[in-house]
């Protein structure tokens, strides 16, 4: 009986390893996402970082004259605008980031590490930038919209109704809803129950619910809090005075419409040192630019049989 082989007849997969380069994908980072916010507003730059909204005091107080021509005299009047304006400053999100001068050197084939770790903390600082648009107290769009501008929901969960009383709210040229994607999953889950399922449509090559031709965006950003969340309805854009995004022009290191990034030097620990920083903020034009449904439920599920 021929006794069992005990050695290779051939060079063996660990060891032809040793040989072999591995392809190898940059840094993948889960937290990433569209960002369809910083997509769909109108930018507007800003000189000197100061952005002055300018309203009118009382338009009704104008006299227009309406019928045939006569002897009466045709009324005097003229349109005041505010006195205080309100001011909007960009705000900077801003980090530095810091790479071993030794770890650059030696690890950089075939990713280079500077630029790796500069689109890892820029995406990071992108990701921020949303997230204050949508919650910052000061300036971001659920703290901007009006309690004229608020509307309760009907019921528990998203209804139409509950979204055509937010066209109600923005009916001029109204862009698109935004809310959580849970939110988007209850708004389409309501609208299926009642048997008007949302027609999709397709933006920047992705899939949309609507409702009334209107987009529905999804954002991470929005609030969830004990199984409810907010829906938004914007109006978009300076010549309609809507809501529009604010940035610095011209930045020193510019990488992207507000974001720069700037060298600062290498330290006695050999560690080199980049200042990345995003000037951005956003200002609401008229009350009526944006509207909220607040407090909707996103857990609540149905029996379709």
């Amino acid at each position: 009986m021929a006794q069992p082989q005990t050695e290779s007849q051939a060079l063996g997969d660990l060891a032809a390893r040793q040989l072999a380069n591995a392809t190898k994908t940059v840094p993948q980072l889960e937290t990433i996402t569209p960002r369809w916010l910083l997509h769909l507003l109108n930018w507007v730059p800003v000189e000197a970082g100061i952005y002055r909204v300018n309203r009118v005091i009382s338009p009704e107080s104008v006299e227009i004259q309406v019928g045939e021509a006569g002897e009466d005299p045709v009324p005097q009047s003229y349109v005041d605008y505010e006195t205080n304006p309100r001011e909007l400053t960009l705000r900077a999100i801003s980090t530095i980031l810091d790479v071993h001068t030794r770890v650059s050197d030696l690890y950089s084939s075939p990713h280079d590490q500077i630029s790796q770790q500069l689109r890892l903390t820029i995406e990071s600082i992108k990701e921020r930038q949303e997230a204050e648009l949508i919650t910052n107290p000061e300036y971001g769009l659920l703290a901007s919209v009006t309690p004229a501008q608020t509307v309760t929901p009907l019921g528990a969960g998203p209804t139409p109704d509950d979204l055509d009383n937010l066209l109600v709210k923005v009916w001029k040229k109204p862009s698109f809803f935004l809310t959580h994607p849970l939110g988007v999953a209850a708004i389409g889950r309501e609208a299926t129950r009642r048997g008007v399922p949302p027609v999709v449509v397709s933006l920047f090559g992705s899939q949309f619910i609507t409702w009334r031709g209107i987009p529905i965006i999804p954002s991470d950003k929005v609030p969830v809090e004990d199984g409810k969340t907010s829906v938004l309805l914007v109006r978009t854009g300076e010549d309609k005075q809507g809501v529009v995004g604010l940035f610095q022009p011209g930045l020193v290191g510019e990488q992207s419409p507000g974001l720069s990034v700037r060298f600062t030097g290498i330290n006695r620990q050999a560690i080199a040192s980049y200042l990345v920083t995003l000037y951005s903020s956003l200002a609401v034009l008229t009350d009526d630019a944006v509207a909220v449904l607040r407090d909707v439920r996103v857990d609540q599920f149905h029996d379709y049989s």
